[in-house]
């Protein structure tokens, strides 16, 4: 049995309000609206699957001082009642869109000349209408609405213990399930019947959900690393990869692992290797204090040493209530990485025209270094059988 969790406590959110309300300072920001699903989670600590549903918007507003109210669809109010928020301002959705409950909301928090934050930049999204977005900045004004998706992600970036072993437990789950890869995939069968089985056993291994799985596969090497699984069937001399985000209470890992088909080409033995040797460049290279761009050259750095050539794009990310989050593991992302980020390591090679590998594991960052929270896997590629 999975030993239990320690507890999301009010002690928990408290933290998150002052950092949210501390950056909202800085910036001089006198409301923040949130509007992203895992903006709105992380905040609340509300769970749902029932951000699946298109038709209903949901806000939460943060003044710079005092707690939170949530201005959402009446279906969510006895769900949100759970969490730590009290002030619940609810509107019947479908049909109505809350627009009117939020700008009095805003215009409460804000004066006349004030600032209401929201995120608007790279990796960020709306998560209401168009049309009632506009409607809002109208009800508002003359408030301004800025963009506030740095000061999000900022606060968002260090986990706590409790989120860190929530991510941890995910990636038990989606462990398990990868090692018995090698059972669930074999000639014949197709790359979509073993990713399904992957994501089967992961849900039998404890996670609560699956929120990604791609698997691809292709002689030596596979196309992307981002498609679904496809019809066609396994054969000697293909490179599989399967790519998990297991979910445990809201929380993502997101991690891969190779596969030969038979026995593995001399190409996609020392491809996979290299992978191997830069994970753990990137690994040395992952404290606080350096940048994003350090890892991603380290990683790099390790793959030339080897003999291998760089694919394009990131080499990691950040985790946590999102599969994805910033920083990004990338020549140019200068963001200085600190202890308690969670971090996706994603180096990848080009083994020829169209044929790649792409190796991951999970870490978060210590202040002596990055600690492991996936079982790594060995430096040997795993061969189907």
């Amino acid at each position: 049995m999975a030993e239990p969790l320690p507890p999301l406590d009010l002690a928990e959110f408290a933290r998150r309000l002052a950092a949210l309300q501390g950056g909202m300072s800085r910036a001089r920001l006198d409301a923040l609206l949130l509007t992203a699903p895992a903006d709105i989670a992380w905040i609340s600590g509300l769970r749902t699957r029932f951000w699946q549903s298109p038709c209903r918007a949901w806000h939460v507003a943060v003044p710079q001082v005092g707690a939170p109210v949530a201005v959402i669809p009446d279906i969510g109010a006895a769900p949100m009642r759970q969490s730590w928020v009290t002030d619940i301002r609810s509107f019947p959705a479908p049909g109505a869109d809350g627009v009117a409950e939020l700008a009095a909301t805003l215009g409460a928090m804000a004066p006349e000349t004030g600032a209401i934050g929201l995120p608007m930049g790279p990796g960020t999204a709306l998560h209401m209408p168009l049309a009632a977005y506009r409607r809002l900045t109208e009800a508002v004004a003359p408030r301004r609405l800025v963009d506030a998706g740095a000061l999000v992600s900022d606060a968002r970036a260090v986990k706590s213990a409790a989120e860190t072993a929530r991510i941890r437990a995910a990636a038990r789950a989606a462990g398990a399930a990868f090692a018995r890869l090698p059972r669930l995939a074999a000639p014949g069968r197709t790359v979509a019947e073993t990713g399904r089985a992957v994501e089967a056993a992961a849900l039998m291994a404890g996670a609560d959900w699956v929120g990604y799985c791609a698997a691809v596969a292709g002689p030596g090497g596979y196309p992307d690393v981002i498609a679904p699984g496809g019809d066609a069937p396994l054969a000697p001399g293909d490179v599989l990869i399967v790519d998990l985000g297991v979910v445990v209470e809201g929380y993502f890992c997101d991690f891969a692992r190779n596969l030969a088909i038979g026995p593995p080409s001399a190409a996609a033995r020392d491809g996979h290797a290299a992978l191997h040797g830069a994970v753990a460049a990137g690994l040395a290279a992952a404290r606080p204090g350096a940048t994003a761009a350090d890892l991603h050259a380290a990683m790099a750095a390790a793959l030339h040493a080897a003999g291998h050539r760089p694919a394009g794009g990131r080499f990691g990310h950040g985790i946590g209530l999102s599969l994805t989050e910033p920083p990004s593991l990338m020549p140019g992302d200068r963001t200085v990485l600190r202890e308690g980020m969670v971090l996706a390591l994603e180096p990848a090679i080009e083994l020829g025209p169209g044929r790649f590998m792409v190796a991951e594991e999970n870490v978060v960052l210590r202040e002596s270094g990055a600690v492991l929270l996936t079982d790594p896997a060995d430096a040997s590629l795993m061969v189907a059988g």
